[in-house]
């Protein structure tokens, strides 16, 4: 009609007019950009805002944005890029499980986060923690402070921790929870005083683990527990040393070990 005032839309073949009916079953919808067989609906844009429809519009006030799988095999999430190239999923990517994964290259992803959907229990597949023991009784002699050599491991996550320098490295910059226990074993006297420590990239002691157990020592069953807390930076090394006063002795093999994990 003359002088009406109406959307059109090409739809490959002719333009139509925008009314509901047309709108409807739409086969490609794009905007500032080209839709293809892949990507049906694509919009090229610096902003887009989706808001709830107010109560005084008729609307309830809330907003629910729906994302829906046909089978729990199946996969579902957003995919986050740069370049087009992939650098994280937040998603139910082949189960029903919430997965946040990352990727420097888009092909090979890590899970830094896993909820089960079942119970609720949040898994940190990637969190870097360890368990490291001696199996071995550890001779030390009077007065000097010496490394313990922790060569095995009950888990060791991420491989932070190296037997061969019997420390453990941060792979990355944060705040990691660490303890140590030390058993004392006699040698030639129960009279041996057992100290130890934890020490930052082998000459810092660290502030709050240090202590010493000077009363009478019993073979295979008097310890130390030590325990703190500390800011690391990537490549930054933690170690456990113990010391003997007045007489030497030993660190009990398979009772003497150390700990950590990354908790900020």
């Amino acid at each position: 009609m003359p002088g009406e005032r109406l959307l059109l839309v090409y739809d490959g073949f002719g333009w139509v007019g925008t009314t509901p009916a047309a709108l409807q079953n739409l086969a490609l919808l794009e905007l500032g950009t080209t839709a293809d067989a892949s990507n049906p609906f694509v919009a090229k844009l610096n902003a887009a805002l989706w808001t709830a429809k107010t109560v005084a519009k008729g609307g309830t006030g809330d907003f629910f944005l729906q994302l829906n799988k046909e089978a729990a095999g199946d996969d579902l999430g957003h995919t986050l890029q740069t370049g087009f190239v992939t650098k994280a999923l937040v998603s139910l990517f082949g189960s029903d499980r919430f997965r946040l994964a990352v990727s420097a290259d888009g092909s090979t992803f890590f899970d830094g986060l896993s909820v089960d959907n079942a119970n609720g229990i949040v898994d940190q597949p990637r969190l870097p923690r360890f368990k490291a023991y001696t199996n071995y009784d550890k001779h030390v002699g009077v007065g000097t402070w010496t490394k313990i050599g922790l060569n095995n491991t009950d888990y060791n996550d991420q491989g932070a921790f190296y037997a061969a320098n019997n420390h453990f490295v941060a792979p990355v910059d944060g705040t990691y929870l660490f303890g140590a226990t030390l058993m004392y074993k006699v040698n030639a006297s129960s009279s041996a005083r057992m100290r130890g420590r934890l020490v930052l990239n082998g000459t810092t002691e660290i502030r709050g683990p240090l202590g010493e157990i000077s009363a009478t020592h019993v073979s295979l069953a008097t310890a130390i527990w030590l325990q703190t807390m500390v800011p690391l930076t990537a490549g930054d090394t933690v170690e456990l040393q113990g010391y003997f006063r007045a007489q030497d002795g030993h660190f009990a093999a398979d009772h003497t070990s150390f700990w950590g994990a990354k908790v900020g």
